[in-house]
């Protein structure tokens, strides 16, 4: 069975309880012992039950990571707030970076896609079947290909057409259109434009971008044929959090398929939006279940 194929039919482990009374708790601190344990303590203290708890310790950075999945017992009479009021106590503890969610909150998610369509109509077609817990604020484009397709969902579509004279002023418009739209997180669905270091630095760990990974790393126009030429063996994509350092950001999810000396450049471009596709949907999803914790220049992502 093919790669591709096996990441198709592999059953989905990241499935998440939207239930209103479902919270997600994620911590990172120094590595230390007792974390676990106090933060079980509260947990039960508050009269919670865990359902799911995910933790990593890096010995290289000395740091910890813990993704934890609750609810509140029947009958108990607790509240997001609450535990809002008394979790600090224990985070200074531990000096931890921590954040507090509902699992029934769907997160805000703003798409930018220029003519192909191929991963926005994959992350349009699975949040219709339920698959992706988020509510779309926006469509941006610098081209107007894709202004039906967000028509036709009734999802609001924002045309920013781009040149090197208004780039400065179209992002400046593009961050006002997430602070006006509430929106969480930047999906890169095949934008092709390089985001300035200014605004991915505003963004940091909230845009999330597709690219093709190859080996050599090529560059520019059509790199699917610039594979057929060079008789690549792997087709790849890469989803990553986006940083001023172009196409090097936290790796988050990856898809392969092999290939062979019989593929022709149109096989390979189909093959390669497969797999963009695949590595984009997991990736979004994986961020939109709060699985992903920043360590450094990598990902730790309790799948």
């Amino acid at each position: 069975m093919s790669s591709l194929l096996s990441a198709w039919l592999a059953p989905e482990k990241t499935k998440m309880n939207t239930n209103s009374n479902y919270f997600i708790l994620k911590i990172c601190c120094a590595g230390t012992s007792g974390i676990v344990a106090m933060v079980s303590s509260f947990l039960a203290n508050q009269q919670c039950y865990i359902s799911e708890m995910s933790q990593f310790d890096d010995e290289d950075t000395g740091r910890f990571f813990m993704r934890t999945e609750f609810r509140f017992n029947p009958g108990a009479k607790g509240d997001i707030s609450t535990l809002r009021q008394g979790f600090p106590e224990v985070a200074q503890a531990f000096d931890m970076d921590w954040q507090l969610y509902s699992a029934a909150e769907p997160m805000r998610v703003l798409i930018m896609a220029s003519r192909d369509d191929h991963c926005l109509s994959d992350l349009l077609y699975r949040h219709q079947k339920g698959e992706m817990h988020m509510q779309i604020t926006a469509i941006v484009s610098n081209h107007l290909d894709l202004r039906p397709m967000a028509e036709r969902e009734g999802i609001r579509f924002v045309y920013l057409p781009v040149t090197a004279e208004n780039k400065a002023q179209q992002e400046a418009t593009l961050l006002s259109l997430v602070e006006e739209t509430g929106s969480e997180l930047v999906v890169l669905a095949r934008y092709m434009q390089v985001l300035s270091d200014a605004l991915c630095q505003q963004l940091v760990g909230r845009v999330i971008n597709i690219h093709h990974s190859f080996l050599p790393g090529f560059k520019g126009a059509k790199p699917y044929h610039q594979a057929y030429q060079r008789g690549v063996k792997l087709i790849g994509a890469t989803a990553h959090y986006v940083t001023p350092n172009l196409d090097e950001g936290p790796i988050i999810e990856q898809a392969v398929q092999r290939v062979d000396h019989t593929y022709k450049p149109d096989e390979l471009v189909s093959i390669g939006r497969d797999t963009e596709t695949i590595a984009l949907s997991k990736a979004v999803k994986y961020h939109l279940q709060h699985r992903v914790f920043l360590n450094n220049d990598k990902t730790v992502i309790f799948r």
